[in-house]
């Protein structure tokens, strides 16, 4: 009987010893190749898997915030054996990367954190056209990854005529109650974006889109509105100015295209009738001002319209000799009343015909004008 039991334990302690070694395969503990720690130390359990009791025994200082460091296994494996901790598989391993996680804030992110901290605040205007210079020239941030929070301002200070800022910000920690705390200090100015010119510029000449750049320029140095690039374009300067120089909307004008005391063709044009002679302008005008031009030929003024250049175009009765009655206006006219005929011999002797003194010079030069008649278009 008492044989019998024993060869009954004896055959289930035979059972049991695959399934023991079974667990103590998969207990071994196992280098890492590749580690990432949150925290400013290395613990043991961060090296190896099945660490057990000593996982928790810190065994190095990690790498600095946002980088990676490597660690020789046969370095890592005296460490571990001084912490008592034996028996680790190492298998191929050569070496052992540790890389510190990090939360980094760039640069751009801390100066669009001021500026939404100073947004219209202080006598300054939108985040959006606040520019920030930081003192000590500060550039991209890490904080350890736990700061998952917000950038909170809890203190700002600002300097309306130095611009110098000095602004405290709190980061909510997960790992922590009490917030990390950020500090910066630096000027900030609001700013507009400007046409710059990139050349001199005569007073004559037509802006090109090689002659402007765009820049951001402190508000204050841009009085009046800026000018913005497409509204420069093909425009004039009223003054000569100097490469670098912001341009406003009061230092731009239409470029004249008729110059004071310049040749131009003058076109008459009513329903009916296109007559071109030449003319001299009395005054300088820009596309669709009204300038006053004279008649070369009949040595009268007329008043027209600038419509390209060298090109002055007069409708109707605008001489200022007596002209024939022209068309009254639509407005005038009843419903069912139609207009009445337009005299256009009238229209062409008070257009080309020179006073009776001058007949017979004015005959010599009415061949250079041209005259077309043209059907009138029926209502």
């Amino acid at each position: 009987m008492i044989r019998t039991t024993i060869a009954t334990i004896s055959a289930l302690l035979m059972l049991a010893l695959p399934a023991q070694a079974a667990d103590d395969v998969i207990a071994v503990p196992m280098l890492r190749a590749s580690v990432t720690v949150t925290s400013d130390v290395v613990r043991v359990g961060d090296l190896i898997d099945n660490a057990g009791s000593a996982a928790l025994i810190p065994v190095y200082r990690s790498p600095d915030l946002g980088t990676t460091g490597a660690l020789p296994v046969a370095q890592v494996l005296s460490v571990l054996r001084a912490k008592q901790v034996i028996g680790v598989m190492t298998g191929d391993i050569k070496e052992v990367q540790v890389t510190r996680l990090a939360r980094t804030l760039a640069n751009k992110d801390l100066e669009i954190a001021v500026a939404s901290a100073l947004d219209r605040r202080f006598g300054l205007g939108d985040a959006a056209n606040i520019t920030v210079t930081f003192d000590r020239g500060v550039s991209d941030m890490r904080l350890d990854a736990s700061n998952t929070g917000a950038l909170q301002p809890v203190a700002t200070r600002y300097d309306a005529r130095s611009g110098r800022f000095d602004i405290a910000f709190e980061v909510s920690n997960d790992s922590n109650p009490t917030p990390t705390k950020l500090r910066f200090t630096g000027t900030a100015i609001e700013t507009v974006e400007v046409a710059v010119l990139t050349r001199d510029i005569d007073r004559a000449d037509l802006l090109k889109s090689s002659d402007i750049s765009l820049e951001r320029r402190p508000k204050a140095e841009v009085t009046g509105e800026p000018a913005s690039r497409e509204r420069t374009i093909g425009m004039q300067l009223r003054r000569p100015m100097r490469a670098g120089t912001p341009i406003r909307v009061a230092d731009i004008v239409k470029p004249d295209f008729v110059q004071r005391d310049q040749s131009v063709t003058v076109i008459y044009q009513v329903p009916g009738i296109y007559l071109t002679t030449r003319g001299k302008a009395i005054e300088s005008g820009a596309e669709g001002d009204t300038v006053s031009v004279l008649n070369l030929q009949t040595k009268r003024t007329l008043t027209g319209v600038v419509t390209g250049r060298g090109q002055v175009t007069v409708q109707g009765a605008s001489q200022s000799a007596p002209m024939a009655p022209a068309v009254e206006q639509t407005s005038s006219l009843k419903r069912d009343e139609a207009p009445a005929p337009v005299d256009t011999a009238a229209l062409v002797r008070n257009l080309v015909q020179a006073p009776a003194s001058q007949a017979q010079v004015a005959q010599a030069q009415i061949p250079q004008t041209r005259v077309s008649q043209a059907p009138a278009k029926s209502e």
